[in-house]
């Protein structure tokens, strides 16, 4: 690749991760509501037996034990305020016992730099639990070699494969290439040297594809349905109205199945990966609805994105609500784990 049209497509990229980042904080960009939390209800234990002292959240995952089910979902990454924001991110996760998953490593494809920023983070939290990135649409035409290199630059626990399909359609600059998507994910999970999880975008998973997931290799599927970000009217923002097709996105600003509706297809299915729940998670008690519904592991962005650019102390303070929240869910279902909560969940 020329020098030249390396420098454009850096510059393109850094753009449009910066118009992510802050059309991702504006109000009508988030499909609230339509998770299908609302419509849930965890069962009251009036008589516990229990002190809330004694709940724990903790879980086992990739051979660690952490002190929560809380994975910080890729949102940021590829734009010049980045390295901070993620750095602040990560000394969170290490001290909080969270996962946490980078934005897209795309830029390091075509950037030979791009991945100082993960090495410097690394070396300030040795022992951060970190979650590699790339989209599907890339991995199609990506070397697993390639991949490999992403998870060294990381010292990843895992692969994070993220697919976008209403995303990529809509977006200018979109890449709407998925032929061949299930067996390059098959591939990947046969060939990398961690394991790897299937991430949507905002939009969730039917109970077909969910069954199409089944028997590949796949550690877990975050499925990431409607209700929280949506990338379809982040798109749809940064288009030009008047300019065909981009201004269609109006169209799909509703698109995707909920969080809540993807987690019950998922236990219909007979899969054989962890389900990891994010979308429209905005609270400790989403979250427990989301592990009673049989959720592994609750993904959330927005919330941390939103804290992080206001400071660490901000942060700390958005981390720990979302923890004793679902900490007095639990207590409140008379749970003392979180493998409590599955005989506790009443749907309305």
């Amino acid at each position: 690749m020329s020098t030249k049209k390396n420098s454009s497509e850096n510059k393109e990229f850094t753009q449009r991760k910066k118009d992510h980042v802050s059309l991702s904080l504006k109000e009508e960009n988030e499909a609230r509501g339509g998770s299908g939390f609302d419509s849930v209800q965890l069962l009251h234990s009036a008589l516990p037996e229990m002190d809330l002292s004694e709940v724990d959240i903790s879980t086992r995952v990739f051979g660690k034990q952490l002190k929560t089910p809380f994975v910080v979902t890729g949102m940021t990454g590829g734009w010049e305020g980045s390295p901070e924001i993620n750095k602040r991110i990560a000394k969170a996760c290490e001290k909080r016992g969270w996962l946490m998953g980078v934005g897209s490593q795309r830029k390091q494809m075509f950037d030979a730099t791009a991945g100082e920023e993960w090495v410097k983070i690394r070396e300030a939290c040795p022992s951060v639990v970190l979650l590699g990135n790339i989209g599907l649409s890339q991995l199609i035409k990506m070397e697993v070699s390639l991949v490999e290199s992403l998870v060294s630059s990381l010292k990843a626990s895992a692969m994070v494969v993220h697919t976008n399909p209403l995303q990529e359609a809509l977006q200018p600059e979109g890449t709407p290439q998925f032929k061949g998507g299930l067996k390059a994910i098959q591939k990947l999970c046969e060939q990398l040297s961690v394991p790897v999880i299937l991430k949507e975008t905002g939009c969730g998973f039917s109970k077909k594809t969910l069954k199409d997931l089944s028997g590949i290799g796949l550690f877990a599927v975050d499925i990431s349905g409607y209700g929280g970000t949506h990338w379809g009217r982040i798109e749809g923002d940064r288009a030009d109205k008047e300019k065909f097709p981009y201004g269609a996105a109006e169209a799909f600003k509703n698109w995707g199945i909920s969080t809540m509706d993807s987690l019950l297809f998922a236990r219909e299915v007979g899969k054989d990966y962890e389900m990891w729940a994010s979308g429209g998670v905005r609270s400790g008690c989403d979250a427990a609805k989301a592990l009673a519904l049989g959720a592994d592991r609750i993904g959330v962005a927005r919330p941390i994105i939103q804290a992080a650019l206001k400071g660490e102390e901000v942060l700390e303070q958005t981390m720990s609500r979302l923890e004793y929240e679902l900490k007095v869910a639990l207590f409140c279902s008379g749970c003392k784990n979180i493998e409590g909560l599955s005989q506790s969940v009443l749907r309305r």
